[in-house]
């Protein structure tokens, strides 16, 4: 992901600065009354009916593995990526073990230098420690999803950089080649796992938050991404992949009637454009519609639902703060998509979702997606869980992570997970450990729209961060940092994690007291 849009809060003292002004001027604007909100439209009597069943438990779980933002760096010993180019993918694992380069250091350096690289991304080493430990930690993990970001920040920049004289179809080419040696090393880590995996908005052959609809791109990416899915789902998954990079499936057995959606938010950032630059809403517009047809097909066959993405729905509070937006008077915060569209029907169909799974901030978060009128939230029955994985990527200076979840295959209720941290940010020699279980730390039994509802509401109480639970979360959302720079605006971004759209968080920023 980008800087601008990045959601570490490891700031620098003027930074740090910054912020606190902001949340000064923010704190110190009058309320003003908003417009009365629409209901949105009432979910039908069925749906109304299911929503309100207690889910009935299960007391078997199973195991897996939730991975994103790799961003692997083939580049990182730059004298290798000539070997890399010009070998098939297979040989790629054998010139990467091989040592370093003599002048490694320098290259890197020098590389990292004219792409004015913000940190370093994930190379061999990392990646091969972090599958160690993933092995290590859940050898019996029954599926693995992935969402987004296989590929390094600067892909474009770094292979221009080593070759001078390549063409825009080489530089795809090498991406192709990454992304599908990236998937072969997890799928030889875990021979036979299903890898669900979603786009980020670096997954790309023509440049960061830049693709195309129906491209040879998507369709030969699709051709890989497949590869990884159980073979009764594959072909009906490249179909849909090719032509806009996503696609639904039935959940591989021992999950029991699940549906996976798998959607491409590339097309509904503000960020996208067209592989020639230009903006182009026609893409988003198909997806969502293709998305409404999806999770109302799932409804009526009475499937349970996941959705997984890249970039979350809602606001950006890192953002919305280091840019001043002074949402109380007047100023629009930022939001991660260019529209509500994908949030407002997760909750419409909040019914049969049960959980969601995105990415792209590198942060360990938990978002809820609700309407804008449920108040209080734990009285309506249309909310959706949203976990954000945190990255094996340390670009942000985050120590690289994943997630061990503990899933109810019966009800598809994330019913626990551990966040796993390496010790260092290379990976050579590091010692990967539990930083914090979800149930042990916050005293719920599962991660559902109705426990989470209820942790957030003691968020939002807390306006101080004073209680144990709030301080867990400060000290674990970013990986392996001890630094409490959240807490100053913790109000603030309460607000952000249980509102997605612009006036439901301006309210609550707004509102008496926060």
């Amino acid at each position: 992901m980008n800087l601008s849009i990045s959601f570490s809060f490891r700031f620098s003292a003027g930074l740090s600065a910054l912020v606190a002004a902001c949340v000064s001027i923010s704190l110190a604007s009058p309320f003003a009354a908003l417009a009365q909100i629409a209901q949105p439209a009432q979910l039908h009597a069925s749906a109304q009916a299911h929503a309100s069943a207690p889910v009935q438990p299960d007391s078997r779980t199973v195991p897996a593995l939730f991975i994103s933002d790799v961003h692997f760096d083939p580049f990182h010993d730059p004298a290798k990526a000539h070997q890399l180019a010009a070998a098939p993918v297979a040989a790629w694992k054998q010139i990467l073990s091989a040592p370093p380069s003599p002048d490694q250091q320098q290259a890197f350096a020098a590389l990292q230098s004219s792409c004015h690289a913000r940190g370093v991304d994930t190379p061999y080493a990392l990646l091969r420690s972090s599958l160690e430990a993933m092995r290590s930690r859940e050898a019996g993990a029954q599926f693995m999803t992935v969402s987004g970001d296989l590929i390094a920040h600067g892909f474009d920049c770094r292979f221009n950089a080593l070759f001078p004289a390549s063409t825009p179809e080489d530089d795809q080419a090498f991406v192709l080649k990454t992304i599908e040696f990236v998937l072969a090393e997890l799928r030889a880590s875990f021979p036979g796992l299903p890898v669900y995996v979603a786009l980020g908005n670096h997954d790309s052959g023509c440049g960061d938050y830049q693709l195309d609809a129906g491209s040879s791109f998507l369709a030969q990416t699709g051709k890989i991404i497949a590869e990884a899915l159980p073979p009764s789902e594959r072909q009906n998954a490249l179909n849909q992949f090719e032509a806009g990079g996503y696609y639904s499936l039935t959940m591989a057995p021992p999950m029991r009637g699940t549906r996976l959606i798998v959607v491409n938010d590339v097309f509904l950032s503000p960020n996208y454009k067209t592989c020639a630059g230009n903006a182009d809403p026609t893409p988003a517009t198909v997806e969502m519609t293709w998305l409404e047809q999806q999770l109302a097909e799932a409804r009526q066959s009475g499937q349970k639902v996941w959705v997984m993405g890249h970039i979350p729905p809602g606001i950006d509070p890192y953002s919305t703060a280091s840019k001043f937006r002074d949402v109380c008077n007047g100023g629009a915060p930022v939001q991660f998509l260019s529209s509500d569209r994908m949030a407002d029907l997760l909750v419409q169909y909040a019914d049969v979702v049960r959980l969601g799974i995105f990415a792209h901030t590198h942060m360990d978060e938990m978002r809820l997606l609700k309407p804008e009128s449920a108040e209080p939230p734990q009285s309506d029955p249309r909310l959706v869980a949203i976990k954000i994985v945190p990255s094996i990527s340390p670009v942000d200076g985050n120590n690289p992570s994943f997630v061990v979840a503990r899933v109810n295959p019966s009800s598809a209720i994330l019913d626990d997970y551990e966040v796993i941290a390496a010790s260092n940010q290379t990976g050579v020699a590091a010692k990967w450990a539990k930083e914090y279980d979800y149930a042990q730390t916050y005293h719920e039994p599962e991660f559902s729209s109705a426990t989470l509802s209820k942790l957030i509401a003691q968020f939002k109480a807390d306006a101080n961060a004073s209680t144990a639970e709030s301080q867990a979360y400060i000290r674990d959302y970013f990986v392996g940092d001890l630094s409490r720079e959240l807490s100053p605006f913790w109000s603030q971004y309460v607000c952000a994690v249980q509102n997605h759209t612009a006036r439901a968080f301006d309210a609550c920023v707004c509102s008496a007291g926060n």
